[in-house]
This record gives C-alpha cells, sequence and structure tokens, in this order.
C-alpha cells in the first residue's frame, strides 16, 4: 500500500536536495572557472576577450603531445596488467582449498598496513632494472590490495554450479574464468578498472622519482612545471618561459582542461558498471 510521505519527509527530501545542490555547485565552479580561464590571456575572473592561444600553444608543443602520448600509454597498458594481474590472484584465492590461503591473505592485508618506503622501493625499482623506463609507472603499484580483496569475495559469489558443470564439460580454469566468471564480474571489473586508470593517469611523484628523461615524463609531470614552475615553460625553445609569461593564467589552465579530459570522456562509458561496482559488498542476498 501506497503511504503519502509526511511533512518532515517532505523537509528532509527538500533540505536534502538544497545540500547536495549547494555542494554540486561548490564542486562545479571551480571547474568552470577553470574552464573559462583556459580560453583566455587575462587573468581576470571573468575575461572580457576569449581565444583559442593557449590551446594552440600548448598543442605545438612536443613535449606536451609526447606527454599525452606517454600518458596513454602507460594508462591503457598499465591498467589492463592490472585488472589481468588482480583479477588472476583474486580469481585464485577465492578458491578456499587452495594451499597456503590465509598465509597469502595475511600477507596480502599486511601490505594495506605497512610498506617499505620511499627508499627501499626506490632500491627494489633499481635492482629490477626499471629505472628511466615507463615500466617503474606501472610494475610499483600493479595490484592494490584492497581491490584485490574485494575482487576475491565478487569472486567467490558466483554459483559453484555454473563452475562445477563447465568443467564437468571439459572447461579448463582458463577457461572458466574467462567465459563465465568475468562475464558476470563486468561491474567490478568497470569500477576498479576506472580507479586504476585515474591513478596511473594522475601519477606523477613515481615519475619524479623514477624517470631521468624528459621525453618520457606524463602529462602531469608536464602540468607541474607548467603550474609549480612556470618560470621553466614546457621546454621546446629558449623563450618558452616568455611564451608562459605571456598567456599567463590561461595557459595553466589549459594544461589541466586538457589533463582532466581524457578521464571524463572514459566515465559515462563506464558509468552504468561503475555505479554497481560501486556498491560491491554492500547488500547481499
Amino acid at each position: 500500500m501506497h503511504t503519502s510521505p509526511t511533512r518532515q519527509g517532505r523537509m528532509f527530501d527538500v533540505l536534502n536536495h538544497v545540500t547536495l545542490g549547494v555542494l554540486g555547485l561548490i564542486m562545479f565552479i571551480p571547474f568552470v572557472y577553470v574552464v573559462i580561464t583556459s580560453f583566455s590571456t587575462e587573468s581576470t575572473a571573468w575575461p572580457s576577450t576569449f581565444t583559442l592561444d593557449t590551446y594552440k600553444y600548448i598543442f605545438s608543443t612536443s613535449t606536451f603531445i609526447r606527454s599525452i602520448g606517454v600518458s596513454f600509454y602507460i594508462t591503457v597498458l598499465g591498467t589492463a596488467l592490472s585488472l589481468l594481474s588482480t583479477s588472476l590472484m583474486a580469481y585464485a584465492l577465492s578458491y578456499r582449498s587452495l594451499p597456503g590461503r590465509s598465509k597469502i591473505m595475511l600477507m596480502i592485508l599486511f601490505t594495506m598496513l605497512f610498506n617499505g618506503g620511499m627508499i627501499p622501493t626506490y632500491l627494489v625499482v633499481k635492482e629490477m632494472h626499471m629505472i628511466d623506463t615507463t615500466w617503474s609507472l606501472m610494475i610499483p603499484g600493479l595490484i592494490s590490495a584492497f581491490y584485490l580483496i574485494v575482487l576475491r569475495d565478487f569472486f567467490s559469489g558466483v554459483p559453484l554450479e555454473l563452475i562445477e558443470s563447465a568443467k564437468i564439460d571439459g572447461a579448463h580454469e582458463v577457461t572458466v574464468l574467462l567465459r563465465i566468471v568475468l562475464p558476470l564480474s563486468l561491474p567490478a571489473l568497470a569500477a576498479f578498472g576506472l580507479f586504476y586508470a585515474v591513478g596511473i593517469w594522475n601519477q606523477y611523484f613515481n615519475a619524479i622519482l623514477y624517470i631521468n628523461s624528459p621525453e618520457k615524463w606524463p602529462v602531469q609531470v608536464i602540468l607541474r612545471q607548467i603550474v609549480i614552475l612556470a618560470s621553466g615553460g614546457i621546454g621546446d625553445s629558449g623563450n618558452a618561459g616568455e611564451n608562459v609569461a605571456y598567456y599567463g593564467q590561461g595557459v595553466k589552465m589549459a594544461v589541466i582542461v586538457v589533463s582532466t579530459f581524457p578521464i571524463m570522456i572514459v566515465y559515462p562509458f563506464l558509468q552504468k558498471h561503475f555505479a554497481k561496482g560501486a556498491l560491491l559488498g554492500s547488500v547481499k542476498g
């Protein structure tokens, strides 16, 4: 039977909508400011003239174009490797009969609480001969312990009848994973894939630590060079610093927009699965 909302319920709904609307504006207005400022060479809240000169400038520099390519490369390959590695390990750990399962899980949980620190990690990367290679931006953070545990629990929820029937028909473990488990786990894979992609795309600290060659820098390092070290410019010519000074705040905002745009494009395609994956483990049955 449908019941009409009470007065308190209606007041709560109104207050809830107003609060969420205000919070939405607080988050949206700075982004609008960044986009508007990127189309101007003026340092004002609302520019009097709009121009594409800032975008023409940053796309005319080979360093920036190359950094975009590096970021795309490490994001696509790194996300694929992370999802593959996480899925394989989570699938193996979803079997309670796996020998040493509890000890492996204990070691995984330990990494969520403690880590080796910056210097030991750097030494490990160096000993693996990954210094000044793009592998140093993908391999050290290849598997997230938290995503692994959640994905393992998700795999454990796949009906055993499906897996057993497939094995009776002669399916190998790899076939079971690819044909049954992964298709049923698309919401989880989409959510964690987006998390991995955003993390890899936005990283710059590891690039500063491990990458010595400027041509291998991802776009976030170039963004840091412009926003924090504006006097250095983008680095394609001797007057790059003067060009940055000429375009002022606009060129900084343009780089921020360009570096954010790819992730904004990907999200709508994953939104359906992402909404489901974000609720993993919240409801059972």
